[in-house]
């Protein structure tokens, strides 16, 4: 019996009554015992996880698998026994070929059917007369045996003397014959007892090696198929298995003969490369839009394989990376492992990547306006940069940059580029649009110089573009910097280089985030020759980046995956080779990091002069041009007249954006530092600058005194 709790409780009403107040006893059983657990329930329990333990999981798709090995196989043998006998297997090819129309390829498996039937009718009539022939055979055969072994014991007989050995071959012959039945007597029995299990062997070897079970069912390493080899007959099934009807119907007509749409697999860099010509009734864009089934189905991740659409009509082109093979980094860029690689503008192309067949990419830069896209994070700033990198190795090539990012991605081209700008402020954002304005004129002076004259390259470069579009801030006119309107200005400015700048060598590029209508209007996006896009979100976005051509094509920048695809672009542009048929090519970017970027732009300082680099541009009414000039010409020891006057243009638009020669000429001469010709030219010294300032400072200090 348990014991009992006893509470008091004292009723009290109020304070004066706490000593007086009875105490009541209140008597509480204990809780009742727990009661056990019935038998049957922990019985339960344990069956349940027995069922849901691994090992019996493990061990039930063991059984089914095995037991399907065995099953199927002798479907297989059978199948293929009754192909050898019959014409099933020509008259499947003979589908295939009509499926596909190969009338010549069908007129040829038919006639392989009519030698095949004629053969095996042939053989069927042989069959009707071998009894007879071989009754008759046997009995001359056994008369001849007989004979011989006759004659062969007279020979021994008259050998040894001994009458009875004319009949010891023969009875030697009959004894081996008995010793022969006693041996099939012996071994019938465990032959007859052990043949079936020798037989299920056969057919559970011929299953296990068609995998002929189902895929849950598979051991782990052959379920994920990693590195599993692309044949005819797996993509084949992965066709027939994409859900699309009418091309599952045309391949179960055609049986295992579906292979007759494949063209040859041949090895294309990390992968594999396919044409599939599709049966009548199967359009191209069914099978674009179900990318990530037919990977899977190949047993491979969807940015694994990539569809595009080739000349061919009714063909898709499919190109399947190696399991794995596209999460390993490519090798360094030539610019960071050849010191002696130079550029050419004109001719040479930018070493930028490998494609996906491990093919060098490289972009021609000639007279074409670029423009890349992508996500935050993908390597967006460094793609463009290593095109600027390798540029800046030829030396005629002039840059005005604005990096609204600032964070100085682009700082290694302090020295190198004529104006560099960087920072993310709305006062960098004005500066930047001043600067493309600046592009602008020059632009104009060199359209109204007499034909045939010829510019040196001017890159005009803003990373992180869609800040100067989304922009809010006016001017003293009330015109916005920003925005997609005609009284925009840096949209205007834009616009105005994109139409006529090639023209002259004045070249627009341009790095932004996330596409949209707001941060990169349509016809900024559609006035760039070269379009290269990183990862991005939507199939949307990858239009505005590409264009409906490309992205119908099979351009997918929309695929790729953020943060682990980084540095690959899909690229649109007739300056890159492009497989034929397509519009667009996929690459792999080279990386390069901040410290080889350096050494690159060190390379690029030493072929050039020196070029003092602007870093804010002077918008102020007032200027003294003798200084202007020493500051453009820099630490170089003489600079060309033309281009201290671009140089000039460049730093204030406003103050020297309408001189000529002959103003410079003028400021130059009343200084007394006259410009001179050297080797034909003529040029500006920095000697003669720098001694007619101090010159000018002194004169000036003796008159103040």
């Amino acid at each position: 019996m348990s014991e009992n709790v006893v509470h008091l409780h004292k009723h009290t009403d109020t304070p004066a009554a706490v000593d007086t107040a009875p105490t009541v006893l209140t008597v509480v059983p204990d809780a009742p015992p727990a009661r056990p657990v019935p038998l049957w329930v922990r019985s339960g329990r344990a069956v349940k996880t027995a069922v849901t333990h691994e090992r019996t999981k493990s061990a039930g798709r063991a059984v089914v698998r095995h037991g399907l090995y065995t099953f199927n196989g002798g479907r297989i043998a059978a199948r293929r026994a009754w192909d050898g006998r019959t014409g099933s297997r020509y008259e499947r090819m003979i589908r295939a070929a009509e499926a596909a129309g190969n009338l010549e390829a069908a007129e040829e498996w038919e006639e392989r059917l009519q030698r095949f039937r004629a053969a095996r009718h042939h053989r069927r009539m042989d069959l009707l007369h071998s009894p007879v022939d071989a009754a008759k055979g046997v009995a001359v055969g056994a008369g001849m045996s007989v004979g011989v072994l006759v004659a062969l014991g007279v020979v021994l007989a008259i050998s040894t003397g001994q009458a009875g050995d004319v009949v010891t071959p023969l009875t030697a012959t009959i004894d081996f014959i008995a010793l022969l039945i006693r041996i099939v007597q012996v071994v019938w029995g465990p032959a007859v007892t052990i043949g079936p299990f020798l037989a299920l062997l056969a057919l559970w070897s011929v299953g296990r090696k068609q995998h002929a079970a189902p895929a849950w069912a598979l051991p782990a390493n052959v379920r994920s198929g990693e590195g599993e080899p692309i044949t005819p007959s797996i993509v084949v099934k992965a066709l027939r298995d994409l859900g699309v009807p009418a091309l599952a119907r045309a391949i179960k007509e055609m049986g295992d003969a579906g292979a007759s749409m494949l063209g040859p697999i041949t090895i294309a860099g990390c992968g594999v490369e396919v044409d599939v010509t599709l049966p009548s009734g199967v359009s191209t864009n069914e099978v674009q839009s179900k990318r990530r089934k037919l990977a899977e189905n190949l047993t491979r991740h969807e940015h694994e394989v990539f569809i595009t659409i080739p000349q061919a009509a009714r063909t898709v082109r499919l190109w399947i990376a190696d399991s794995g093979a596209l999460d390993e980094p490519i090798g360094p860029s030539p610019l960071v492992t050849d010191e002696t690689v130079t550029a050419d503008y004109k001719k040479g192309k930018a070493p930028w990547g490998q494609d996906l067949r491990g093919d060098a990419a490289a972009l021609s830069l000639y007279q074409r306006h670029l423009l890349i896209t992508g996500l935050s994070n993908q390597g967006k700033t460094v793609a463009l940069r290593s095109l600027a990198l390798w540029l800046s190795l030829d030396k005629s090539v002039q840059f005005l940059m604005g990096d609204l990012k600032g964070v100085g991605d682009w700082a290694m081209f302090d020295g190198l580029a004529t104006t560099l700008i960087q920072g993310p402020t709305d006062e960098h954002v004005i500066q930047v649009t001043e600067m493309v304005e600046s592009a602008v004129d020059e632009m104009n002076r060199r359209i109204q110089a007499p034909p045939g004259t010829q510019f040196p390259p001017l890159i005009v470069l803003v990373d992180e573009a869609q800040v100067a579009f989304m922009c809010p801030a006016k001017d003293e006119d009330k015109r916005p910097y920003g925005g997609s309107k005609a009284n925009s200005r840096y949209f205007m400015a834009v616009r105005k280089i994109h139409n006529q700048g090639r023209a002259v060598n004045v070249l627009m590029w341009q790095g932004t985030q996330d596409p949209t209508n707001e941060n990169l209007p349509k016809l900024v996006r559609e006035g760039a020759h070269t379009r290269a896009s990183l990862a991005l979100g939507t199939e949307s976005q990858a239009r505005m980046a590409l264009g409906d051509k490309a992205v119908d094509g099979g351009a997918a920048p929309n695929l790729l995956r953020p943060g682990l695809d980084r540095g690959t672009l899909v690229v649109a542009s007739d300056g890159i080779t492009i497989p034929a048929g397509q519009s667009s090519i996929t690459v792999r970017t080279h990386y390069i990091d901040d410290d080889a970027a350096t050494a690159i732009t060190d390379r690029a300082k030493a072929l050039r002069d020196g070029v003092t680099t602007l870093h804010a541009l002077d918008r102020g009414e007032e200027h003294d041009p003798l200084a202007d000039i020493a500051a453009v010409i820099g630490d170089a020891t003489r600079v060309r007249t033309k281009d201290v006057l671009a140089r000039l243009t460049t730093r204030n638009p406003s103050a020297y954006g309408e001189w000529s020669f002959i103003d410079l000429k003028r400021v130059l001469d009343d200084a007394g530092a006259e410009p001179y010709k050297s080797d034909g030219v003529m040029v500006v010294s920095r000697d003669r600058v720098a001694r007619a300032l101090t010159n000018r400072d002194t004169e000036g200090s003796a008159s103040a005194k």
